[in-house]
């Protein structure tokens, strides 16, 4: 009996559904369904077509089903399109403050454009409680559908803005409070982040409610979880409380895909479909992260960094009388064009050249070629790349390059010139809108080029990322099963939690406490106990401490996993360095774990071949429980540097069982001591454990 995890990925168009088998994590099943927004029952009509369909046509017992989730678009739309509630705020107030007055009052900002949110602010006294039902019912009847509940400090005393929030829910209102949203402090960003999180409460419940009601009629036993904007999971309840929290959850999933099924350790991804591209780095095995930025203001919300981009595999081309002048952004599919390299070469007999109709403030210079049955054609990158002979056989943008040079023929008849040199151009003019975008992540984020690969995901990749790549003189390859990496990743995605504070000087008790906080949170929310790990980011210059921890659902873990073949694990790890498996230098760090080194790059695998760590110039210490806190002094003082700024503590990570915890970023050895040491209290003094560190620079 296999055991499966299912993905969904809800797009603007379709829904993918796939189904990862959890032992060997290999696609088994998956299936396309029209997205229903509007459907009575919204986008989880689609999910319970996509959900019928897989299940019927890949003979799944719902039984089989350990794990399940979806990624949506809800959220980012829902601020994009005006789809949100009517907010009011509540500021409490402990006296005459005019300064958190200030912060706490919101002041109009577009969300896009023409679309304003404009919440209305209200004050109260934290002790007046008649007083503050008042006011919660003077907001219900000047049509607020949803309240925001915030304070000065608010993170050190929520009951305040909880006991307001349960008013506005006993007045029949949606309710969040700053505290829901954030832990750190920062009153006008939280406010405005808790406001935002109200406004989409509405849309968002609704989702959850019957997205999670689809996969009950299916039978489906294991609990629903949803894509978070860090690329992690949820549980689905979640959402009542931060719906905030799956804001771009959508291109989150692709990255996820990137790192958990394709395994992509150095380089960046590029996820590309028909109108778009998404470009994420991602360094030693971890995406990148930044602050969530809405209508123009920071939003106390960690995001992964994917930076979207208005070209695509569809991008449509825009002619003058003699050249290609531009590609995109509008695409074949948004225009309703057929792709020239999937038609026959038939269809361009009497075809003619004309220009696309201007719409929605497009130019009016897109080039569309108007078939005998009225039907249009639409060059593009895909065409291009098709008939350069860029696309593999077996991908999905695959084509007929007989059709595009038909295309692209009758384009030259027009312009000028021969089929080929402007499929080139073409490519050119795509890549190089790429091309500024990936040098720079590489830039920003000090990824080495020497170990930099590009990795296409979505249906468009191999339209677009080999000519990337051949133009930067890098490496690349396109992910398997690129066409659905974004619902994978949605499958294989751990669950994920962070715990932010504001602290100054944090002593190791402080941040032993914080982890253990962001630990329960993610084992509450459903996952094993032996597989959370947690990694701690200290600001200094801001005074937070963030904790972020991770693991697989304990539903999911109960079913086993498959333990593959030593050399099948060496193969993995080759292909992440770059090398031949015969030059590897292997250690077994722990029962469950084993490092694979080759030109000063390390991976450290699991016995199912996943790679759980990579890094560049480490250095490796083997230990025992029992002797870790001398091992651990002596590994950290030999990888401490020394510069103009003083001394720099390395990157540390101390490995024990099938457990990597990361203690990189802290102020002091003593904080690593004794958070290590706290680690693996409880188990056998003999137990092996790993002690890697990586020097910084100074």
């Amino acid at each position: 009996m296999k055991t499966l995890r299912l993905g969904i990925d809800v797009g603007g168009t379709f829904t993918d559904v796939v189904a990862i088998d959890a032992a060997t994590r290999m696609l088994v099943a998956r299936v396309k369904v029209p997205t229903t927004h509007d459907a009575a029952d919204g986008v989880a009509q689609g999910v319970i077509a996509g959900l019928a369909q897989l299940l019927t046509t890949a003979a799944i017992s719902t039984a089989d089903v350990a794990f399940i989730a979806h990624s949506t678009t809800q959220a980012t739309n829902a601020l994009l399109e005006g789809d949100v509630a009517r907010v009011g705020i509540v500021g409490l107030l402990r006296k005459f403050d005019p300064l958190a007055k200030a912060q706490m009052r919101i002041p109009v900002f577009e969300l896009a454009p023409g679309v304003r949110f404009a919440p209305e602010t209200v004050f109260v006294r934290t002790a007046d409680v008649e007083a503050t039902g008042a006011v919660v019912e003077g907001l219900r009847a000047r049509g607020a559908d949803a309240i925001a509940v915030t304070r000065a400090f608010g993170v050190d005393a929520p009951h305040d803005e909880e006991r307001v929030a349960e008013a506005a829910r006993a007045c029949g209102l949606l309710a969040t409070s700053g505290h829901d949203v954030s832990a750190t402090y920062g009153l006008r960003a939280r406010t405005r982040t808790a406001a935002l999180n109200a406004a989409i409460l509405p849309r968002m419940m609704q989702t959850a409610v019957m997205t999670a009601r689809a996969a009950g009629r299916a039978g489906i036993a294991a609990p629903l979880m949803v894509m978070r904007s860090d690329g992690g999971v949820m549980d689905v309840r979640e959402i009542e409380r931060r719906p905030i929290a799956t804001l771009l959850s959508g291109p989150a999933a692709g990255v996820a895909g990137a790192l958990l099924y394709e395994q992509v350790s150095d380089g960046v991804f590029i996820e590309v479909g028909g109108t778009s591209a998404d470009c994420s780095a991602i360094r030693a095995g971890r995406p990148q992260m930044r602050a969530a930025v809405v209508g123009g203001h920071r939003m106390l919300l960690r995001t992964l960094d994917v930076r979207t981009l208005a070209i695509a595999g569809g991008s449509m081309l825009r002619v003058s009388a003699s050249d290609i002048v531009d590609v995109g952004p509008r695409s074949a599919h948004i225009a309703r064009c057929e792709y020239a390299s999937f038609v026959s070469p038939e269809r361009f007999e009497g075809a003619r050249l004309e220009r696309l109709a201007p719409a929605h403030g497009d130019p009016s210079d897109y080039a569309v070629f108007v078939a005998r049955d009225g039907r249009r054609i639409a060059l593009t990158p895909t065409c291009a790349a098709n008939l350069l002979g860029y696309v593999p056989e077996d991908a999905f943008a695959y084509g007929n390059a007989a059709s595009a040079r038909q295309g692209f023929g009758l384009l030259a008849t027009a312009l000028g010139g021969d089929a080929e040199t402007l499929a080139r151009r073409t490519l050119e003019i795509a890549a190089a809108k790429l091309r500024d975008c990936v040098e720079r992540l590489i830039t920003e984020y000090g990824l080495d080029p020497a170990v930099v690969t590009l990795v296409g995901g979505g249906g468009g990749a191999a339209a677009l990322v080999p000519f990337v790549a051949e133009a930067m003189h890098l490496p690349h390859r396109i992910a398997r099963d690129a066409e659905v990496i974004s619902p994978i990743g949605v499958a294989l995605a751990l669950v994920r939690d962070s715990v932010e504070r504001t602290i100054a000087e944090p002593t190791a008790s402080e941040i032993a406490k914080l982890r253990r906080e962001a630990s329960d949170r993610v084992i509450a929310a459903g996952a094993a106990p032996d597989r959370v790990e947690v990694s701690v980011e200290i600001d200094t210059q801001r005074n937070r401490v963030r904790a972020t921890a991770s693991g697989a659902t304990a539903f999911a873990e109960d079913a086993g996993a498959q333990v593959i073949p030593e050399e099948a694990v060496r193969a993995v790890a080759a292909r992440s360095l770059r090398v031949q498996s015969s030059v590897l230098q292997r250690m077994q760090l722990t029962p469950a774990l084993a490092s694979y080194s080759a030109n000063r790059g390390l991976r450290v695998l699991d016995e199912r071949g996943v790679i759980r760590l990579s890094l560049q110039g480490a250095c490796v210490t083997a230990a025992c429980c029992g002797e870790l806190e001398a091992h651990l002094r002596d590994a950290i003082e030999a990888a401490t540097t020394f510069g103009d700024v003083g001394r720099a503590l390395p990157d540390l990570y101390v490995l024990h069982g099938a457990r990597i915890a990361d203690f990189s970023g802290l102020g002091s050895a003593e904080q690593a001591v004794a958070l290590a040491s706290e680690e693996v209290a409880g188990r056998d003094a003999r137990d092996p454990v790993a002690i890697v560190t990586v020097p910084r620079a100074s």
